[in-house]
């Protein structure tokens, strides 16, 4: 009986020994296992994409991964396989790797890559291409490409057409001419206006505000910011310089010569050449000029901007790169050399003043003369030689180089980067303290009617009604220096509060009285108290009033049933409001450029 027991006890333990035995022995590789995955890729490695795993039934299947290619796509199966048994009809050969190295075998329907790995778990997932002649540098190279190549060649041969159709419209459109004016002949075509008249016998300001609109119709098809009639011809007006007139910070002015036809026909136009380094304040008046409806008669009148020289520049390869504005010219100079060698009547004086206010106030409005809107202007330089005389009853406002357009769209960032510009003696004070108020358009406004009234006291200190008229001198004389810098500017105008004089002697004549309290309300320390340039114009239009109803009594019969006291002849008559005819002078050139 104890034999028997022992026996089995015996039997019992030596079954499980022999089970254990076969359980450790036992060995099934873990690999991933997708039917179908796109597989990502970098350089010669890929990786499955393939979230599943899963252990191999049989201790003799391996991990296998099987790589598919055809014109459209790519796609990778991920599975366990037994060595001995086909895949894709084909019997691999190497597996004891514990890496999946890709091998290529041939196929019908494109490329495969067939790879097996043991030992390592989910070595199915990352796919080594071998970077030989058959490996996967061959696959990218030869296969890939092309097919990159030849998907990306029709959109790209739509591109092409659809560039070079727009580039022949734009360039063989014939312009567009408006239905009354006569066939062109050249580049351009002079505006002689009949005095007093506009074309078809029509009024000036009608005229005006027709011209303006043909103008925009003009030039719409050549530049999107309706320019001034600006230039968009390849070749060059034909001019002709002849001599230097004046000379500024960033450019200089010539006289010079715009011919008409090669009978040796002509017209006289102020060219202000850029060097290369002020392209951005050439940049700048160009686009201050841009707007159709900054013209009018006390703004210089300006024909066309052009870039000359340097390469491609029309000039010769050898010439420097210079950057032109070609406007009208007036001989009679710059105001500030104008009042050097004239003593002002009080005629000329409140007609050539009038005429300054009348073209800021332009500058400010937001609207032009005719109702049309427009985006306002400050011109931050204003100054006596910033403002060309066109006769001895009018002036025209010039070099906008440092001119903004005050734009609603503009941020306060904008204006900020505008930096402290203009001349240190004709700063307002504000801008040598610098803190303008950034947020207030009207803030801009206020710093030139501030320099509107440096001129005016410049002006008036050469009018014989004052009394003894001494040599021209400039604001502030001789308090400082020819060329003063901001700091004694600061010194004198911010902590002295000083002022040009104004002595008793010249509020002895009513008219230079009044002009004298307008001047004084415009240079006021307070920006908020200065008068706006519209209400100097206004008080302009009534010291005219009241020098018309000065001279009724000396008028005939006539003259006395006359409307407005403004008709009345006077030694040098001014236009009573903003829509008055333009100068008819022979200094002042009205020009249209229009495209070839």
């Amino acid at each position: 009986m104890g034999c028997w027991i022992f026996s089995t006890v015996t039997s019992v333990l030596l079954s499980f020994n022999i089970q254990a035995l076969a359980f450790t022995i036992i060995r099934t590789n873990l690999c991933r296992w997708c039917n179908n995955t796109v597989p990502v890729c970098e350089d010669n490695v890929c990786y499955s994409n393939c979230s599943f795993n899963s252990f191999c039934s049989l201790s003799e299947e391996i991990c296998v991964a099987v790589w598919k290619q055809d014109n459209d796509s790519i796609s990778v199966r991920t599975l366990c396989h037994h060595p001995k048994q086909p895949l894709e009809n084909i019997f691999l050969s190497n597996y004891s790797s514990p890496e999946c190295v890709m091998a290529r075998h041939p196929s019908e329907e494109g490329l495969l890559f067939i790879c097996g790995c043991v030992e390592e778990e989910e070595c199915n997932d990352k796919l080594i291409f071998d970077k030989g002649p058959n490996g996967f540098s061959k696959l990218r190279s030869k296969d890939v490409i092309p097919v990159v190549v030849i998907s990306l060649l029709p959109p790209l041969l739509v591109a092409i057409f659809a560039t070079l159709g727009f580039y022949l419209y734009r360039t063989r459109k014939p312009s567009k001419q408006p239905k009354d004016w006569p066939p062109k002949r050249t580049h351009y075509q002079s505006l002689e206006l009949p005095e007093g008249r506009g074309p078809g016998g029509g009024a000036p300001s009608d005229y005006r505000c027709k011209q303006l609109a043909t103008g925009d119709d003009a030039c719409s098809e050549a530049s999107s910011a309706r320019a001034n009639c600006l230039n968009h011809n390849t070749e060059h007006l034909p001019i002709q310089l002849e001599a230097v007139v004046g000379k500024g910070r960033f450019a200089e002015v010539w006289r010079a010569r715009l011919n008409h036809s090669a009978a040796g026909q002509y017209e006289t136009v102020a060219v202000k050449i850029f060097p290369a380094v002020e392209y951005a304040s050439w940049r700048n008046e160009r686009a201050i000029f841009s707007d159709a409806n900054l013209r009018h008669e006390n703004v210089v009148q300006f024909l066309t901007a052009e870039e000359r020289g340097g390469d491609g520049g029309g000039d010769g390869a050898g010439s420097p790169r210079q950057y032109w504005l070609i406007m009208a010219y007036h001989g009679l100079g710059n105001l500030q050399d104008f009042l050097t060698g004239h003593i002002l009547s009080w005629a000329e004086l409140r007609a050539m003043a009038g005429s300054v206010a009348r073209g800021l106030a332009h500058l400010h409005s937001d609207s032009a003369p005719c109702g049309t809107p427009k985006v306002p202007v400050a011109h931050r330089d204003l100054k006596s030689s910033n403002i060309v005389v066109k006769s001895h009853s009018e002036c025209a406002l010039c070099d906008f180089g440092l001119a903004l357009r005050l734009d609603l769209s503009l941020t306060v960032d904008d204006f900020a980067n505008s930096g402290q510009v203009g001349t240190a003696r004709y700063m307002a004070p504000e801008v040598l303290e610098s803190r303008v108020n950034l947020e207030d358009l009207e803030a801009f406004k206020q710093m030139d009617v501030y320099s509107m009234a440096l001129v005016l006291w410049e002006m008036a200190s050469r009018c014989d009604v004052i009394g003894e008229v001494k040599s021209y001198e400039p604001p502030f004389g001789s308090k400082v220096c020819e060329q003063p810098c901001v700091e004694s500017m600061r010194d004198l105008v911010l902590r002295d509060r000083g002022r040009p004089d104004i002595p008793a002697s010249w509020v002895s004549h009513q008219g230079m009285k009044i002009l004298c309290a307008t001047i004084t309300e415009c240079w006021d320390h307070d920006p908020e108290a200065r008068l706006t340039a519209h209400c100097v114009v206004e008080r302009f239009n009534s010291l005219d009033q009241d020098e018309g109803r000065q001279e009724l009594p000396s008028t005939n019969n006539d003259q006395l049933g006359l409307p407005t006291p403004t008709t009345v002849p006077t030694p040098s008559p001014i236009p009573t409001n903003e829509t008055s005819a333009p100068s008819t002078e022979g200094d002042a050139l009205s020009r249209l450029v229009t495209e070839v």
